[in-house]
């Protein structure tokens, strides 16, 4: 059996503004620029994109790997640990497009973490914004 740990980070300069999300992969760095979104939108991004690099790094083995999610996002966490309902129509397409990857692997369980245990994947947002000019 494989563990792999996975910190996700999303977000935007404004509400809605300049957005990116990160994904660190059992220490492997994964981000993108995503365009104009809120900060809840880029979450749900750096989760999907937490996600899709594990099932990359997994590959035939996934069905063999737990996942640790840890995300500084409250909101987010609890939406997929099904305590809050996700209300926002651009939130539950992020959710269900999660929910395929989420079966994908033998375990996902979800942790909310301060901002400073999140701050590789913080730091990798940023560093796309700054880098694309916001």
């Amino acid at each position: 059996m494989t563990k792999f740990v996975i910190f996700t980070d999303g977000g935007a300069r404004g509400n809605p503004g300049p957005a990116a999300c990160a994904a660190v992969v059992n220490n492997q760095d994964f981000s993108e620029f995503i365009g104009e979104t809120t900060n809840n939108v880029a979450e749900y991004r750096g989760l999907l994109l937490g996600l899709k690099s594990a099932l990359k790094l997994a590959g035939k083995k996934s069905e063999e790997t737990e996942l640790e999610i840890k995300m500084d996002s409250e909101l987010v966490v609890k939406q997929l640990k099904g305590e809050y309902k996700v209300k926002d129509q651009n939130l539950k397409l992020l959710f269900a497009d999660a929910q395929p990857l989420i079966n994908k692997f033998k375990s996902v369980s979800f942790k909310h973490v301060p901002r400073e245990e999140n701050s590789r994947a913080d730091k990798l947002v940023n560093e796309v914004l700054d880098t694309k000019g916001y």
